[in-house]
C-alpha cells in the first residue's frame, strides 16, 4: 500500500492511499508530491469542524495569496466516485473541485463525519490520515506544508 508523510509546521501526518478506489487521483497526487508541487503551499481554507484545505500554488507567495484557492497544476482530473471508500470521515483526504471533473491539486482533510457526509460521492476520497490525525485540529489558515514524502510499498 502506497503511503505518504505530509510534513507541516505543526508536525507530520502519515496517510494511506486508496489506490483501488481512486487510482487516477492517487497517481496525480503522488506525482505532484514527488515533483515538490506541494512544498510551501499553505492551508488556505480552514473551517473548524469541517475541513482544512491546501494545494493551491497561489498560496505559496504573499504576492499571489489573494488568489489562494483558485489555482491548480494547469490541468484537471476526473472524479472517481464509485469505489468502496467514498465516504468522508475524520482524517479522510479528498479532492477539492469547482464542479465535477475540475480537480487538479487542491485537496482537503476532514475534521469529522458529522459535517462532511454530504460530500460523499461528490468529491473523490483518495486516502486517510492513519497517524497523527489530531494534527488536523491544530492546523490554522496560513500554516504551511513543508513537503510530502511518498512511500512506495
Amino acid at each position: 500500500m502506497k503511503k505518504a508523510i505530509i510534513k507541516t509546521e505543526k508536525g507530520d501526518m502519515t496517510v494511506e492511499f486508496y489506490e483501488k478506489d481512486a487510482p487516477g487521483t492517487v497517481e496525480n497526487f503522488t506525482k505532484l508530491a514527488k515533483e515538490g508541487f506541494y512544498d510551501g503551499v499553505t492551508f488556505h481554507r480552514v473551517i473548524p469542524d469541517f475541513v482544512v484545505q491546501a494545494g493551491c500554488p497561489f498560496s505559496k507567495s504573499e504576492a499571489t495569496a489573494f488568489r489562494a484557492g483558485t489555482g491548480g497544476p494547469g490541468y484537471h482530473i476526473k472524479c472517481e466516485l464509485d469505489g468502496d471508500n467514498q465516504y468522508h470521515d475524520r482524517g479522510v483526504l479528498s479532492m477539492a473541485h469547482a464542479g465535477r471533473d475540475t480537480g487538479g491539486s487542491q485537496f482537503f482533510i476532514c475534521h469529522s463525519r458529522e459535517n462532511t457526509a454530504h460530500l460523499d460521492r461528490n468529491h473523490t476520497v483518495f486516502g486517510k490520515v492513519v497517524e497523527n490525525v489530531d494534527l488536523v485540529d491544530s492546523i490554522r489558515q496560513g500554516d504551511k506544508i513543508l513537503g510530502i514524502e511518498v512511500i512506495e510499498a
